[in-house]
């Protein structure tokens, strides 16, 4: 049996598309996740939530925290359970933090969590530097959707 060769259908992904229909998506970057042992676990079985999250930048050195994700109970836990919605700290490179807190302050962006998942073993995270849509570009950004549909039923169709 070869090394590294794991069940790959079991590990979850977890998309927010919420997100991606509020948001107009500028750039991402990819970060850990500090979780404890239920945590990891509860996600690995697909039992999380990104729909209300979203990412902040504070401190003296900044640090990024992931805010409102629901992961959710891992039963054989029992009396170790973890909160629900706690504060999680997010790991990234000074670098990256220092140039998002930039952008997230001058131009009046926000960070929003677009997906969870695992690299190697570890859960990482998908942030997203966003900028909120107006109902008006809302709607715009449907109507192309299904114009694109459209299309590629036609021309499906043809061949």
């Amino acid at each position: 049996m070869a090394k590294g060769n794991k069940n790959k259908s079991r590990e979850a992904t977890i998309e927010n598309r919420r997100a991606r229909h509020d948001y107009t998506i500028l750039d991402t970057i990819e970060c850990g996740v500090q979780l404890v042992g239920s945590e990891v676990k509860a996600v690995r079985e697909g039992n999380a939530s990104l729909a209300e999250g979203y990412v902040s930048v504070k401190g003296d050195p900044p640090e990024l925290t992931l805010w409102n994700v629901n992961i959710g109970e891992y039963a054989p836990a029992g009396a170790m359970q973890h909160k629900l919605t706690r504060t999680r700290r997010l790991l990234a490179k000074r670098r990256e933090i220092d140039k998002l807190a930039r952008q997230v302050d001058q131009k009046g962006l926000t960070l929003v969590p677009l997906r969870m998942y695992f690299k190697n073993g570890f859960v990482k995270v998908l942030v997203g530097l966003a900028e909120g849509r107006r109902n008006y570009d809302k709607r715009q950004a449907i109507k192309e959707r299904e114009t694109k549909r459209e299309l590629q039923r036609a021309m499906s169709k043809q061949m």
